[in-house]
């Protein structure tokens, strides 16, 4: 049997605010989630900022925030954030307690770099894979060893339980969690009103210390660039390679030393995310959206959208193509 997607519901959501916090990364939970995008076709949330003791909360860099709400409204949340901070600090207990009734409930729950530690802590990542900052990712096995620990992603969903890796990757886990309920098309608007990319592939390896790549990153903007506008057509490494004048070893060497990924990889990443917006957005059907974004037909689209969505594009239309509509 197919997986489902994701429920519907994602109205009300929770970050709850921790001693020591980092400030980033609570931001981050706060721009995505927080803010009314209604005037350019966007979502709005019911978001809430709460603390196991409401009053002002001290951030890792020193100021204070003051935040009024205490953790009652995490109640009935469909998504309960968690932000960095520092993973030595004790947690409050009703935190933890918190953590655990999303989870059990089956509400989404979210930590971003070293929030995962609470989420070890509460004991709702015994059994699911997770990852969080590369600085932290053995810390993270060896003080919770029922849970398997993947360095090399961005952020890493199991069973609605999203942990994402440092800082920025925040924004990824985030997005990811709006695209899952809610569709890529709500995603690319808040992708876009922050001005970061609606999805990023490769993983955390590709910003660990190496050695400089003496590449110029002009030249894949503008190949990349292109590869969007000619998803139709078929791209061999070849022709990208003549494109960016160099020869199809140097540029696949390139491309995923820049990008983190290959160029097949990035290149088949792009037609999902087209496909999905053409499938939410228009009436068209799937061998035409197959052949619009270079799947060729149907059924290579359907073995796409299975391996990475876990759905068929018939089930992703009737979820996400009948919500727009309505």
């Amino acid at each position: 049997m197919l997986a489902a997607p994701a429920p519907a519901s994602l109205n009300k959501v929770v970050c709850i605010a921790l001693p020591d916090m980092a400030p980033f990364e609570f931001g981050v939970i706060c721009e995505v989630f927080g803010i009314d995008r209604s005037d350019t076709g966007g979502p709005v949330f019911d978001f809430h900022v709460t603390a196991a003791e409401p009053g002002p909360i001290r951030t890792k860099l020193g100021f204070d925030i003051i935040v009024t709400e205490d953790l009652s409204a995490a109640a009935d949340a469909d998504l309960l954030a968690i932000p960095a901070f520092d993973k030595g600090a004790p947690v409050h207990p009703a935190v933890l307690q918190a953590v655990r009734d999303a989870e059990a409930r089956g509400a989404w729950v979210l930590s971003v770099c070293s929030g995962a530690f609470v989420l070890g802590e509460a004991g709702v990542l015994d059994g699911r894979r997770s990852t969080t900052h590369w600085m932290y990712t053995d810390a993270l096995a060896r003080q919770f060893p029922q849970t398997r620990v993947d360095p090399d992603v961005l952020f890493v969903e199991d069973r609605r339980v999203v942990t994402g890796a440092g800082t920025a990757a925040g924004i990824d886990a985030c997005l990811h969690i709006v695209r899952k309920v809610l569709g890529a098309s709500v995603a690319n608007n808040i992708a876009r009103r922050m001005v970061v990319p609606p999805q990023r592939d490769g993983g955390q390896c590709q910003f660990i210390e190496a050695p400089v790549v003496d590449c110029d990153s002009d030249s894949f903007a503008s190949v990349t660039a292109w590869m969007l506008e000619n998803l139709d057509r078929e791209l061999p490494v070849e022709e990208l390679a003549r494109r960016s004048l160099m020869s199809p070893r140097t540029f696949a060497r390139r491309f995923r030393a820049e990008l983190g990924t290959t160029p097949t990889a990035w290149l088949n990443r792009q037609r999902l995310l087209r496909a999905q917006q053409l499938l939410e957005e228009s009436s068209r059907s799937l061998e035409e959206i197959a052949g619009d974004t270079g799947f060729g037909g149907a059924a290579v689209m359907r073995h796409h959208f299975l391996k990475v969505l876990q759905t068929t594009p018939t089930a992703y239309r009737r979820t996400f193509g009948a919500r727009r509509a309505g």
